[in-house]
């Protein structure tokens, strides 16, 4: 029997329930087995009636937790807790909805490649008010990347990873990030340091509905800036760091100029601007800059 900890951070997102249905309707072999862990970060436990009333009549057990502090990372770790010794954890967020087929595949791909962690996209789902330029560069769909070949780092709103008898088993995510953004690109990225290998599969999907208080160039480009500074810390040792900080800054600098010439044009303009914003964020994170608190915002919980 291969047991599964399927772990979900909430706050303040009514959303949860319908995530929580996807992973009822999930097809699975009959030798594998779930348990459903929600990790409530509000002040209050705000959304115990609701994950509790979902989980009555549900076909595996549900577990809701309250470890408050709005932060993320306290959560996370509370999940990780939980899991106890399940063979596998899997992560994904309160706002999303798992493709029937999502765990089936994205543990198939761990077993066929032996990764210690399988990650896979999350993608966004626009209604009519999304603006044209922002559909056309799909910007909030999140798709697991390799860098120079490798899977180095991950995400936890689309993955499995292997716990078992790891040796990442005391690994916790970083607490100083749990406002900021970032901690499961630390995670992660700690992880493969300390030997975790990791694959990537493009079938095992989640669909994220996009909430109107993130439609706007405001909110990605605090998303952008973050995730810059978040893939700061691949860079180890002083070489490295200060080739990626020279590097950073001319793409920057080449950003701000194609933003320039691009003007009149929506898309492109929108487009080179968010760009050379990453990059001055992977600058900032380098240069051990602090990082603004998203996490607990108004346009974060809804």
């Amino acid at each position: 029997m291969t047991e599964i900890a399927v772990t979900l951070c909430t706050f303040r997102r009514p959303e949860v329930v319908q995530t929580l249905q996807s992973l009822f309707d999930q097809s699975l072999p009959e030798t594998v087995r779930l348990r459903i862990i929600v990790v409530d970060n509000d002040d209050t436990p705000s959304g115990r009636a609701a994950v509790e009333a979902a989980g009555q009549d549900a076909p595996w057990p549900v577990t809701y937790l309250h470890a408050p502090a709005r932060n993320i990372s306290i959560a996370r770790n509370a999940g990780l807790s939980a899991a106890g010794d399940a063979e596998w954890i899997a992560f994904l967020d309160d706002d999303e909805i798992a493709d029937p087929d999502w765990l089936g595949r994205i543990l198939s791909c761990a077993r066929q490649t032996g990764a210690d962690a399988v990650f896979g996209p999350a993608i966004a789902e626009y209604d009519e008010n999304a603006p044209s330029w922002m559909r056309a560069r799909d910007y909030h769909s999140n798709h697991p990347v390799r860098n120079g070949g490798n899977v180095i780092t991950g995400h936890t709103c689309n993955s499995i990873l292997r716990w078992r008898n790891t040796e990442w088993r005391d690994c916790r995510f970083d607490l100083s990030r749990g406002q900021s953004g970032g901690e499961d690109t630390a995670y992660f990225l700690t992880l493969y340091r300390r030997g975790a290998r990791f694959a990537i599969c493009p079938e095992a999907i989640v669909r994220e509905p996009v909430s109107p208080a993130r439609l706007s160039f405001a909110w990605i480009a605090r998303r952008k800036y973050r995730s810059g500074q978040s893939f700061a810390a691949s860079a180890s040792g002083l070489s490295q760091c200060l080739r990626l900080t020279v590097t950073s800054g001319g793409k920057a600098g080449i950003c701000a100029v194609a933003a320039l010439l691009s003007l009149p044009v929506e898309e492109k303009r929108n487009f080179w601007a968010l760009r050379g914003i990453m990059h001055m964020g992977v600058m900032a994170g380098l240069l051990n800059l602090g990082q603004a608190a998203h996490y607990g915002r108004a346009d974060e919980a809804s």
